[in-house]
């Protein structure tokens, strides 16, 4: 099990938590393709080693955040808010 820093509530399992994608994915304006509009509906990312992630502590403050983790390890490298900047973290 995961152990989550929310960055309101502190450290948390994971079950108190929600997985809700890739972080800074762009949303494509009404000028694309069908087939480009559906490579965005359908398609993540699956990174294996550094990937950055959308998570909601559901069960806790409800606060989202984005979480820089290692999806072979599942090693949590940064915790960060909404709308910043992902950190700079050498692998």
């Amino acid at each position: 099990m995961l152990r989550i820093p929310c960055p309101h509530c502190g450290i948390r399992d994971e079950v108190e938590f929600h997985w809700h994608g890739d972080a800074h994915v762009v949303r494509p304006g009404p000028e694309v393709s069908d087939a480009e509009w559906s490579d965005y509906l359908f398609n993540e990312n699956n990174a294996k080693g550094l990937h950055y992630e959308r998570w909601c502590h559901t069960f806790g403050c409800g606060q989202w955040f984005n979480v820089a983790r290692d999806t072979v390890t599942h090693e949590i490298h940064a915790v960060y808010g909404m709308g910043e900047s992902p950190p700079d973290l050498d692998q």
